[in-house]
């Protein structure tokens, strides 16, 4: 790698357009004297001693990704527990975007509800029990009637399961313990009109936002559980709430799930992305513009990271 020219490491997902947006942005650095090594899955990656060693998907060439300037990793459908595992050593040796720190706290719904709400943030009211304390499920059904069960690490709103009678709860714990798992995440289920708004921020600053429905059959607004997209504008209380919980979760990019608790009268944020996917082809047919302002924002970042490392980097020589 030429000291000259700062180079990245990438891994894009290909699927909805992803491979036309990932071109764009290697263009993008390209006029910025940046180079981009694509393909770069950390499954393909083996670690001797210090050195994290991957070849890209598109060639059979190894390269050593401690020698990078930094590494962007943007594919949340092909995530293992390896890549992460391995994202976290990265993490330590170089620039990554989102950082690793952040990356882990958004995968995290209970650490995400918990940090936002140590920050005065609004959420859905939640519990997290051990998984021996059934008895405590029992008290807050009694309580809150109606619940929501989510695996802490589940996106696209798989494993969400809606609680709303004693014999759903009873129903669900043999499955859940079957599961083996250490501890229950459960929040109250927020009165509300079925619609979200998902607010794209990058940077600290604000890209675009659209809204999603959830179907006639179901109550979640994910478009892989049958939800749909349409065009929706933000009032400036959702841009600032979705700016303010991208700042407390230290992403650098985030899509930020918002909806409005008619009970409480007051918006609040149910969940942040730290990959959240661009305009889709259908779309951008839709209306759906901020690809190219999204774009631009990242390589301005990338730009600005890689600038600092190498700076960094010589000054400790």
């Amino acid at each position: 790698m030429s000291k000259n020219i700062r180079t990245i490491g990438m891994w894009f997902y290909e699927n909805n357009g992803g491979i036309k947006i990932q071109d764009k942005i290697i263009r993008n650095l390209r006029d910025r004297n940046i180079d981009t090594i694509a393909g770069l899955n950390l499954k393909n990656a083996i670690t001797k001693n210090s050195n994290i060693v991957c070849h890209s998907n598109y060639c059979n060439k190894k390269h050593n990704l401690n020698e990078l300037d930094l590494f962007f990793s943007y594919n949340a459908g092909e995530q293992t527990q390896y890549q992460t595992y391995l994202y976290k050593a990265l993490s330590r040796s170089i620039p990554t975007i989102n950082t690793y720190d952040a990356f882990e706290i958004s995968e995290d719904k209970f650490q995400t509800a918990f940090l936002l709400r140590k920050n005065g943030i609004q959420t859905a009211d939640y519990k997290l029990c051990h998984r021996d304390d059934s008895q405590h499920l029992q008290s807050i059904m009694k309580k809150w009637s109606k619940m929501v069960y989510k695996p802490t690490d589940g996106w696209g709103g798989m494993g969400l399961t809606k609680i709303e009678t004693q014999e759903t709860l009873d129903m669900l714990m043999p499955f859940l313990n079957q599961m083996d798992l250490r501890y229950f995440y459960v929040e109250k289920f927020i009165d509300y009109d079925n619609t979200d708004f998902r607010v794209d921020i990058v940077d600290g600053q604000f890209v675009g936002c659209y809204g999603r429905k959830a179907s006639g059959t179901d109550w979640r607004t994910n478009v892989t559980s049958g939800g749909s997209v349409f065009m929706r504008e933000p009032n400036d209380d959702i841009v600032e709430l979705a700016k303010k919980a991208t700042k407390v979760t230290g992403l650098d990019i985030a899509g930020v799930d918002i909806i409005y608790d008619r009970k409480k009268e007051e918006y609040i944020v149910l969940e942040v992305n730290g990959i959240p996917a661009f305009a889709t082809p259908e779309q951008e047919k839709m209306g759906l513009n901020f690809n190219d302002k999204k774009i631009d924002l990242i390589v301005d970042l990338i730009d600005c990271e890689t600038r600092k490392f190498q700076t960094d980097k010589k000054n400790k020589q």
